[in-house]
């Protein structure tokens, strides 16, 4: 039996299912839109999995990662939950391991993360300002009425420079707007937009961190030409763009799993694909017993807490398992 490996990237916007194998091959893989709806969105892309898995595969680790990682991970029995910026830097070390400098650039956040001698040493996360991710990105371009797959291709044939104010989305627009009127071309403007969100990116991000080469851009707004050509401008240098960029965080969380299992040498917790049929019921309280009013969330399975997270001592999160 081949040994694989899934890993989860639950975001607010996507949520990426990948699974990989021993040598971390991508075997499979899914790109959902999450609808608010984390745990319905995974178990459609576990039905989805199971129809599609090879008979010779056995799940033998499961990760987490992403906004939504410990209720999917509950849901799943995942054996290894883990935040964002580890699982994103463990993939990217993993295809390119003499990283310095990763940018990564989602539907609704972006992030900066450091790496010295494959150890993550420094990150910045933007999750407030709009203007530098790729929502921001697919409102311009329905704004101009150009599908935003041919936005680099746009951006790549301007003849002119125009600069655009980059550091708030509703200066951003009203700017564009404005170029236009000017007689300014769409793909002038486009070419302008891309390099006003890279430069708002390296001024809020990047400042005050040493920002060396290789270079990995990643995420899904990396698959727009326009922002990598803006990338390289920004920082004089080249940009890589790996194979798996928009599933990275995915990847990285099913790597960090298979190392998990290997190490412990414990069996998986997967709760396999009859997951997808059970009823997970997550639900809210604030604790009152000290100052800090913590909101803990819990989770019920057929009545049952399976977990709780959220407190700050502990007391809640303790008296369960956190994974059941």
């Amino acid at each position: 039996m081949r040994e694989l490996y899934m890993g989860v990237d639950v975001g607010s916007v996507s949520t990426n299912i990948v699974v990989v194998d021993e040598a971390v091959n991508v075997i499979s893989s899914q790109y959902i839109r999450t609808n608010g709806q984390p745990l319905e969105t995974v178990k459609a892309g576990l039905k989805t999995l199971q129809r599609q898995f090879p008979d010779d595969g056995v799940i033998k680790g499961v990760g987490t990662t992403g906004s939504g990682r410990q209720l999917v991970g509950v849901m799943l029995g995942a054996d290894v939950i883990k935040n964002e910026i580890t699982a994103h830097a463990t993939a990217t070390i993993q295809f390119v391991p003499d990283v310095r400098t990763i940018f990564e650039i989602g539907g609704q956040d972006s992030k900066i993360i450091v790496v010295e001698n494959q150890m993550v040493t420094d990150f910045a996360m933007n999750t407030v300002c709009a203007a530098g991710t790729g929502s921001f990105l697919d409102h311009q371009a329905e704004r101009l009425g150009i599908p935003i797959e041919d936005f680099g291709d746009k951006a790549l044939s301007a003849d002119r420079d125009v600069r655009i104010a980059g550091r708030c989305t509703v200066f951003a627009e009203s700017d564009m707007i404005a170029k236009q009127q000017f007689g300014f071309s769409k793909a002038e403007i486009i070419k302008g937009l891309c390099e006003a969100l890279v430069r708002n990116y390296i001024n809020n991000l990047g400042r005050g961190k040493k920002l060396e080469p290789p270079f990995v851009f990643q995420g899904g707004v990396a698959a727009n030409k326009g922002i990598i050509a803006a990338f390289e401008k920004e920082i004089n240098h080249q940009v890589m763009v790996p194979e798996h960029y928009n599933i990275m965080g995915a990847v990285g969380s099913a790597i960090l799993a298979r190392n998990e299992v290997k190490i412990s040498g414990n069996a998986t917790k997967f709760r396999g694909f009859q997951a997808a049929d059970l009823e997970f019921v997550p639900a809210t309280f604030e604790c009152e017993d000290c100052p800090n009013h913590c909101e803990v969330i819990e989770v019920k399975l057929d009545g049952h807490i399976v977990a709780r997270w959220g407190d700050r001592c502990g007391k809640w999160t303790n008296s369960v398992s956190a994974i059941a």
